[in-house]
């Protein structure tokens, strides 16, 4: 009988730990203004569509000054870590990633500027 109880609390317990999947549409704006030579404006991170192994490329909205993502994803988190790149270099070596937080609006919208952290 105890070991019936104590599965029924830790399943309970689990069950009360799962956070429910969200649809977000999130869009990552980055101005490089400034960086000479551009090639490419990318992002990596931890989470889909993310990988701190292939960088995702941005759209330009103003060339060698303002780029921006949007994309969408299915999440129970409250937020993911991201790092920027240009021409594939990591922005923030050796200081934190960014996190962006989720909006409960479902949408997103992130502006940082490449290397500088608030």
């Amino acid at each position: 009988m105890k070991n019936m109880i104590c599965t029924l609390v830790t399943a309970l317990l689990v069950a009360s730990c799962v956070q429910e999947n969200k649809k977000q549409t999130v869009t990552l704006y980055v101005d490089v203004s400034g960086i000479k030579d551009i090639k490419t404006v990318g992002i990596r991170g931890n989470d889909k569509p993310f990988s701190w192994d292939n960088n995702i490329e941005m759209e330009v909205v103003k060339k060698d000054s303002l780029y921006k993502k949007t994309f969408e994803i299915n999440t129970g988190r409250l937020c993911t870590e991201i790092k920027f790149t240009v021409n594939g270099d990591f922005e923030l070596k050796d200081k934190e990633n960014r996190k962006i937080y989720f909006s409960d609006s479902k949408t997103t919208i992130f502006r940082a500027k490449f290397d500088v952290v608030k």
